[in-house]
């Protein structure tokens, strides 16, 4: 078994990377798929959201520049087959420290291929700039996904993102593969947002997940109880959205050649005569409007899915699992 290993990554900040990190790993977990998440971003928001304790010699900081080896901190999290590597404001001065190693660029590489056989999918949290820290992290990946906020700037990181992944590529020779764009914090009764959706998807020259993820208001509370989504709201609109995407992720949905094809062309100075070459299938519009809002689809509730969580004990290092129903 060797890991698929991604990478969430935008140059913008506030761009749900470290949201989608989190629950989409959390849902691959719960879908049967080993999972491992380290945290690489030195605000470490990822270690806080998901509840996880660790001894402060006992990050990714210290696994790179210190003496631990990777059993030393890799933690369990709440969420069974969801393994993480925590971090720690530590990891701001590794930039510093970083300079005078030989091969720098390739430390967390390095850590990956030492624990790639354990897991299935190996996601990596990578903070908001462009330094050592992202080069490492880009380095160590095969794919990257790329959260884009539903707003006009984020046209503007996304032309970014593409610039530093061509770097990688020419420069490391790092052959490095996008994923794709996941569109979030997209509100459908907003104009702009549906807007920005159909550019995005008509424009992007690589994959745009079928899913957005939605504003939502559990999305924004669970990390202060420091739990992923599916163990705070497991039903909703932020954790169904999640739920989709990593079926989507792993193969276990297949989109529909249709709609993707009619949101390619769904371009709003474009519709009315782009809407004539679209197949008039059931569901489809047949008449365009200037401000044109797709129906929604009917969506079958899926059957609760089965949690099994770790419950810690306060004093030593006992585990109990046990299965919950949501």
């Amino acid at each position: 078994m060797s890991a698929r290993t991604i990478a969430i990554f935008n140059q913008k900040g506030g761009v749900g990377k470290t949201t989608t990190a989190m629950n989409l790993s959390g849902y691959c977990a719960m879908l049967g798929k080993p999972t491992l998440l380290i945290d690489f971003d030195s605000q470490f928001n990822a270690t806080v959201g998901l509840g996880v304790r660790h001894g402060r010699d006992e990050t990714i900081y210290h696994a790179l520049l210190g003496d631990k080896q990777p059993h030393d901190v890799v933690r369990r999290t709440y969420l069974a087959g969801l393994d993480i590597v925590p971090a720690s404001s530590d990891l701001a001065g590794a930039l510093i420290e970083m300079v005078e190693v030989s091969e720098r660029e390739y430390l967390l590489r390095d850590f990956v291929e030492s624990v790639r056989d354990q897991y299935e999918y190996i996601f990596i949290d990578l903070g908001p700039s462009l330094n050592l820290l992202t080069i490492n992290g880009l380095l160590a990946a095969d794919e990257v996904i790329i959260p884009v906020q539903c707003e006009y700037y984020s046209l503007e990181g996304i032309a970014q993102v593409l610039e530093t992944l061509d770097l990688i590529r020419e420069n490391l020779k790092h052959p490095i593969k996008i994923a794709g764009a996941l569109l979030t914090m997209y509100d459908k009764r907003e104009k702009l947002s549906r807007e920005i959706a159909r550019e995005i998807r008509r424009r992007f020259p690589y994959h745009v997940y079928d899913i957005e993820i939605p504003r939502s208001v559990a999305l924004a509370e669970a990390p202060s109880f420091q739990k992923p989504i599916m163990l705070y709201a497991p039903q909703s609109s932020g954790a169904l959205a999640y739920e989709e995407l990593a079926k989507e992720l792993i193969g276990e949905t297949t989109p529909d050649p249709r709609i993707s094809s009619f949101y390619k062309r769904a371009y709003p100075e474009e519709l009315e005569f782009d809407a004539k070459k679209v197949s008039e299938g059931e569901g489809f519009p047949t008449e365009v409007e200037e401000d044109l809002v797709f129906p929604e689809p009917e969506i079958e509730i899926p059957p609760p899915m089965m949690l099994v969580i770790h419950e810690h004990e306060e004093e030593g290092e006992t585990e109990n699992t046990f299965p919950a129903r949501f």
